[in-house]
């Protein structure tokens, strides 16, 4: 289906070079950053704050730089410094955050448990200078000069993965459904919401080229898979190379300089923290925009799997009320908080997608099944983007309404799904048995992610969080299908959003 594309019918390993590396022993693992490529990402740092001041001819500034407050984009307004000592708003924190060790907090997308030896296929950069398929990536001297925008990725205009999908809503038969339908379009989030994050990714990525200049910044996650509200932050997924990092050391290396960069010279970044998770991360807000950011170094997992849920989403326009409503309600009953040993909200969105697929008359197919060219895990990652525009509405002859589908959700996990011997497949639309794997082993909750198929609901170790999640599937299904009313589970006219319509 896609005819330019140079991995079609390729082999998920790179080809055999003719070069010294081909000599090496076969067990060593793949190479990462050199040293040498390390210690010129901090001779950058350290020049970026020159190649800024030589432009602007601030000769005098040179020795001892502090940084301004400025903007980018539309030219919003920051707020005052006074709110760089704030804490974190908009979605859901604990009071207590700050005081959380850095390795219990929440992770979006997981890596696998081991290094991998696939080789992710090179992210081509509009400067073909750095980087040849096939060919060795040798180290660069960089001078210090002023950084190269040009190798940025293209505007928001030119970026298709941008483009709004209109989706035609439901009609809401019942008061159930009708309530179901308010708080979506309510929460929902909007096309502002989008151009805002991205504005804020672009300006990064042509900060962080002055540390990578061969890297991109990706925006993933809620933000752009269709299940996103007005309140979700933005993930980000920094791309560095084609090789996968190690999570441990390169990974957190890496971070470490992005992160001394933000803190140092970008004064529209507010806290940048790094968060020794298994998943590292550098968390900030940005000023202009608001909005928080959970930024990874090369999870590439989650670029893939953004747009394959984005897909999902408007390929039946039922499937994102009906995962909004019930990341609400995890989020009301306490389950949705990886962090503290429940459900993240991706399980939740692979939970209700399986259900649909798992129906006597399903509303989802399996797409990884249906377009297995259009979601091959080794797909340039500059083509990814291209299968939510390519892919047409499933045409389901299951009429269930949206409140018939949320009480149907519950009743699912509730009282139908065996947890002890199945595991939860969107890749394979339906439940299959649980591999014999130590990462699937004495685990509560097992849900697959379609890709790397690791467990993505690792989170819930703990007997009593896994039975507090079962109560609560219990608890709202029992109430749910004897009074069809949703305040009964979720207040949702107590949500800010609901009082600004």
């Amino acid at each position: 289906m896609f005819p330019n594309s140079p991995n079609l019918g390729r082999p998920p390993f790179p080809p055999p070079r003719n070069d010294f590396f081909s000599n090496l022993p076969a067990g060593l693992p793949p190479a990462l950053l050199s040293p040498q490529q390390l210690i010129e990402a901090q001779v950058n740092l350290r020049n970026a704050s020159l190649s800024r001041a030589l432009l602007n001819g601030n000769f005098a500034t040179i020795p001892t730089t502090s940084p301004q407050a400025w903007t980018y984009g539309n030219g919003s307004p920051i707020p005052s410094p006074t709110a760089a000592h704030s804490a974190f708003q908009g979605r859901k924190r604990r009071s207590d955050e700050q005081n959380v060790p850095y390795d219990v907090k929440r992770q979006r997308f997981h890596s696998p448990p081991h290094q991998s030896a696939h080789v992710h296929q090179t992210v081509p950069l509009q400067d073909r200078r750095y980087s040849v398929p096939g060919s060795i990536v040798l180290p660069l001297i960089h001078m210090p000069i002023a950084p190269d925008v040009n190798g940025c990725l293209p505007p928001l205009k030119h970026s298709p993965f941008l483009d709004h999908i209109e989706t035609t809503l439901p009609v809401a038969r019942d008061k159930l459904s009708q309530q179901v339908l308010e708080l979506f379009q309510s929460c929902q989030q909007q096309a502002g919401d989008l151009k805002k994050k991205d504005a804020c990714r672009a300006e990064l990525q042509r900060e962080i080229q002055q540390l990578f200049p061969r890297s991109r910044l990706y925006l993933v996650g809620s933000s752009l898979n269709g299940f996103g509200t007005r309140s979700s932050d933005a993930d980000l997924c920094l791309v560095i190379q084609e090789e996968p990092v190690n999570q441990k050391t390169e990974a957190r290396h890496i971070l470490s300089l992005v992160q001394k960069h933000f803190s140092t010279r970008l004064s529209y970044i507010e806290r940048p923290q790094l968060i020794r998770a298994k998943v590292p991360i550098v968390k900030f807000r940005d000023k202009v925009s608001g909005v928080e950011f959970d930024l990874n170094v090369n999870n590439v997992v989650g670029i893939r799997n953004t747009f394959l849920l984005r897909t999902y989403a408007h390929t039946e326009n039922r499937v994102r009320p009906l995962v909004l409503v019930v990341k609400k309600w995890a989020s009301h009953c306490g389950i949705n908080d990886a962090s503290r040993g429940t459900l993240s909200s991706y399980s939740l969105v692979l939970m209700v997608l399986h259900y649909l697929q798992t129906l006597p008359e399903p509303i989802l197919p399996s797409l990884q099944k249906v377009y297995p060219e259009r979601f091959n895990p080794t797909m340039q990652l500059d083509l990814v983007h291209q299968a939510p525009c390519t892919i047409p509405p499933y045409l389901s002859k299951n009429g269930s309404t949206l409140g018939d589908l949320f009480v149907g959700f519950l009743k699912y996990y509730a009282t139908e799904f065996d947890w002890d011997k199945m595991m939860i497949s969107v890749r394979e639309a339906k439940a299959i048995p649980r591999p014999d794997g130590i990462e699937w082993r004495h685990k509560f909750i097992c849900v697959e992610e379609p890709f790397d198929r690791t467990n993505t609901a690792r989170a819930v170790h703990e007997k009593y969080k896994f039975d507090r999640i079962q109560e609560e599937f219990q608890k709202s299904w029992h109430r749910l299908k004897d009074n069809r009313d949703l305040n009964s589970i979720l207040p949702f006219k107590n949500y800010p959003s609901m009082q600004k319509r």
